[in-house]
This record gives structure tokens, sequence and C-alpha cells, in this order.
């Protein structure tokens, strides 16, 4: 008999759905993917580093050149210098670095706060590490930190906080204040983060992302994770990086070299050519996908769906009180795409424990243009 490790796991909800999507052909603003390719020059260099024999392992860190890349983008973005020999690790995906961070230094017995409503892989992650995850809500209406649940929820055993800005699924961000507060609530205490920030540039209205990058007494006990595939367009690339003080990142290595090794060659020789030749894509980044987000939130206001315009990310949550509020978010997305052709994403996938009444579901919009025009025409007619 074979027993489980992660006795509490099935598949997941964006797997289920996105199968769901297929066999009905409804459209699927679900799992979290462009309908659409990332820059022409970023996918044919892959093709010529290919055809360049640049086809074996590459370092176990990553290529230099795009880890020089990243510290590049870094400085330029947030002011910060890192050293992109011992602070900066490629991985394959930002999924396996979070994973690498949270076995590097949790151990049986550890407790690792989330907060609610969070991405399903960290606490199987930390489970995985004999670890414990405290969940802390966040508040119902923003999505901001309740200071006085997070300072209840710290104890001896805490050793490990994971934040998520810009937020999935809600789009929250964190802000300077908010970070200097945690600095202060921590700053006596063995506790290390983890800061998810795959969304760092989808940052809309002319506001500017806060990084745990910029903020050195964090950055001191902190593991932060981004993403190429979301910021190119490229998800199915599955690369990451992560960026941590010497000391962390050489844990992380030491598990991450017998996780994977190392990331895939040419598409890490492909992304350090683009980003060397365009640095300028990441500061078009917002525009481009804001002007996806209004789009959307104008195409829907119509509908009986409530909702606010997301500060960050691609995803767009709804209310759908006025609509089906006997339906529970599971079935509503069931309902939503059987029904009426949209896949969504039930937000009370995202908590421990629900809040009693929440009836909200995730949109997508990193989609073409006539695939948003095509699902809110759907959503506006329920």
């Amino acid at each position: 008999m074979i027993t489980s490790k992660l006795p509490n796991v099935g598949t997941t909800i964006f797997t289920r759905m996105s199968q769901l999507a297929a066999e009905t052909g409804a459209l699927n603003l679900s799992q979290g993917f462009p309908d659409f390719d990332g820059p022409q020059a970023l996918r044919d260099a892959v093709g010529q580093h290919i055809a360049s024999g640049h086809n074996q392992y590459s370092p176990m860190t990553g290529l230099p050149a795009l880890r020089q890349q990243v510290a590049a983008k870094i400085a330029r973005s947030y002011g910060a210098q890192v050293d992109a020999d011992t602070e900066v690790t490629i991985t394959p995906g930002a999924t396996q670095a979070i994973f690498c961070a949270i076995q590097a230094v949790i151990h049986a017995g550890d407790e690792v706060i989330v907060f609610d409503p969070c991405y399903d892989s960290y606490e199987p992650s930390v489970e995985l590490a004999g670890g414990r995850c405290v969940h802390v809500q966040l508040g119902l209406d923003d999505f901001s930190i309740d200071w006085q649940k997070l300072e209840d929820a710290l104890s001896p055993r805490t050793r490990m906080i994971i934040l998520n800005s810009p937020h999935n699924p809600s789009g929250a961000l964190i802000s300077r204040a908010e970070l200097d507060q945690l600095a202060r609530l921590i700053a006596d205490r063995d506790i290390y983060l983890i800061s998810d920030e795959v969304y760092e540039h989808l940052v809309f209205d002319g506001v500017p992302h806060v990084s745990v990058l910029s903020h050195p007494e964090l950055y001191d006990r902190a593991f932060v994770v981004s993403s190429f595939g979301k910021t190119y367009h490229v998800t199915g690339w599955k690369t990451g990086y992560v960026v941590a003080p010497p000391a962390l990142t050489a844990e992380l290595r030491k598990v991450h070299q017998y996780v994977s090794f190392c990331g895939v060659t040419p598409l890490q020789y492909a992304l350090a050519d683009f980003m060397s030749a365009h640095p300028e894509h990441v500061e078009e980044l917002p525009g481009f996908y804001q002007a996806k987000r209004d789009l959307f939130c104008d195409l829907l206001n119509p509908s009986r769906f409530t909702f606010k315009p997301v500060a960050g990310t691609y995803f767009q949550l709804v209310d759908y009180s006025r609509i089906r509020p006997d339906l529970n978010d599971v079935d509503m997305a069931v309902w939503l795409t059987r029904e009426h052709g949209v896949a969504t994403i039930p937000v009370s996938v995202f908590y421990q424990a629900p809040p009693a009444g929440q009836r909200l579901v995730r949109l997508c919009f990193a989609k073409r243009e006539e695939t948003l025009r095509e699902a809110a025409e759907k959503l506006c007619v329920i």
C-alpha cells in the first residue's frame, strides 16, 4: 500500500477547468496563460541557438549572460545592486524556485505563514519539507494584510512568511509602508521570506511595483522569485529565477542541483539575447496589459457582474452575487463553462477556509482582443 505524502492533494483546479474548457469548446479564461505568442525576435532566437549547437547542459546556476541580464534589469527597475554570480539563479519555472527555497530552509515542525487566498503550490511544498502552513486571511474587500492577524499568527516555530505581490488571484499590491511594517514586526525573529513577484511588471495606473529587492532589511532574509514566462508571454517555456543573498542562494542551489540541475539551455540563450537587445520590453509591459484590462472591464460593464479593475496581474475578479447567489463558486465556474462557454477559476480554491458567502470567480485577460470581446459578449447576456 502507498502512503501518500500529499494525501489531500489531487488534480489542480487549473488543470480541471482547462480540461472542461477543452471538452466543451468554451473560451478558456481560467488558467493563466496568453492565447498569443511572445515576441517574434525572442522566438527566432531559440531556433538560432538550437541550430548553433547550444543544446547541452547550461551551468547549474544558469547561463552567465542571462544572470547578468537579470541583475541589470533589477538595477534599472529597482535601483538595487545584486551579484549575478552569487545572488541570481535560473530555474525551470518560478514554481520550482519556490519549492527549492522552501526545501532549503524549512525543517520538520517549522511553520510557514501564507496569506489566503494564496497560490496552490505553497502548501504542498511546505508539507513535503515537513513543515506546516499557518493561514492568515487577507482583507475581504481589498485583500490587504491584517497586521493584527499576522502578529497573532507568529510563534516561536514560525520560520518563513510567503508574500505575493502583485497578488494572484486578487491583483492587490503591497506598498513600501507595508514592507516597512513587516520589517519592524519580524526584526528580532529568525524568519525567512519568499517574495513571489512573478507579475512584477504587470502593475497598472502608473503605480510602481514595490519589490523586496528594493528593501535591504527584508532582502537580507529573502528569496525573491520571478518568471520569464509571465514577462515575455512564454509560460510554456517554464523558465524563472530566484534572487537571494549569497548565503541563502548557496542553500537554494544545494537543492536546485538535485531537483533539475539546470534550466533549458537554448531558451536561456534566447532570453539573454532578447533582454539585451530589448530592455524596453519590461517598461512597455504595464501599458500593454493595462490596455487589455481596461478593454475587458469596459466590455463587462453592461453585465450583471460587479467588480473593481485590478491593480496588477492579468487576472480580473468578478462577483456574481446578482446572477446566481444560489451557487458556490466551484459550481458557478462549472455552470459558466458548460452553459455559457467561458471557463473561469473559483476563488475559494485559494483558501484553506473560504469566507462564507463569498461569490467570486477569476478571469484571465491575457488574451487577444477578439477573445476578450467574445468572452464579454457571452458573459453580458447572462
